[in-house]
């Protein structure tokens, strides 16, 4: 894809999905448009061989936005990453196409793994703020994955996957609409256990006071 076309799809990109823009001159200004064309041109360098040079302009991008994607990593097309300070996707990670990530996301690795270690991220999947991803799991597509979750595995696609360690408290048959892509409206799994216990402990406790109410009248009857 040439300079100028690639100008106008990231210019696409980000008109369509952040509804704070107002033109198209803003998006020079954005962190995920210039990091975006620093990783393309480091990606190439890596691709053939550079690997010094591809870290440099790699690391010129870090400096300018707070985002640091190493120039191995393979991105598809739609990419798009909100505001993006903190954000880390490491060098085996695979993304695919249409995937949005939040600030202060950590596509990396878990430290014990060799050749794929970090995750691969299928087509359609947004990424709530502050959520970690590790190890060279599959992140299925039109998923999912709220705020400040840690995901240690494998995601199924058309998930919701929310907590520490994150798990799939929602599975969809249709496919992940950008205009869906909100990281408020998800299920709080912490919020509905601790009402099934609060049900199950109401019942155990009307339970025992039927109990103690039949021996009291027990008792009685003995007298």
């Amino acid at each position: 894809m040439g300079l100028i076309r690639r100008i106008r799809e990231e210019i696409r990109i980000i008109r369509e999905r952040d509804p704070a823009i107002h033109s198209s001159m803003e998006v020079f200004l954005y962190p995920s448009f210039k990091v975006m064309m620093h990783y393309r041109i480091a990606h190439k360098l890596y691709q053939n061989g550079h690997y010094f040079l591809a870290r440099w302009v790699s690391q010129r991008g870090v400096r300018k936005t707070g985002i640091e994607i190493h120039p191995g990593a393979q991105i598809g097309e739609g990419f798009f990453i909100d505001h993006g300070n903190g954000v880390i996707i490491g060098e085996t990670t695979i993304i695919g196409n249409n995937v949005t990530l939040y600030q202060g996301v950590t596509l990396g690795g878990t430290g014990k793994e060799h050749g794929k270690r970090h995750p691969t991220i299928e087509d359609n999947v947004m990424v709530g703020a502050g959520a970690k991803i590790l190890g060279s799991s599959t992140i299925g597509a039109n998923s999912k994955i709220g705020a400040g979750s840690v995901v240690l595995g494998p995601v199924p696609p058309n998930s919701t996957v929310v907590g520490v360690p994150g798990r799939v408290v929602k599975r969809s048959k249709t496919t992940l609409l950008r205009e869906e892509m909100n990281q408020t409206d998800l299920p709080d799994p912490v919020r509905e256990d601790i009402q099934n216990l609060q049900e199950s402990n109401s019942v155990l406790t009307n339970r025992l006071l039927e109990l103690e109410e039949k021996i009291k009248e027990l008792q009685r009857s003995k007298k």
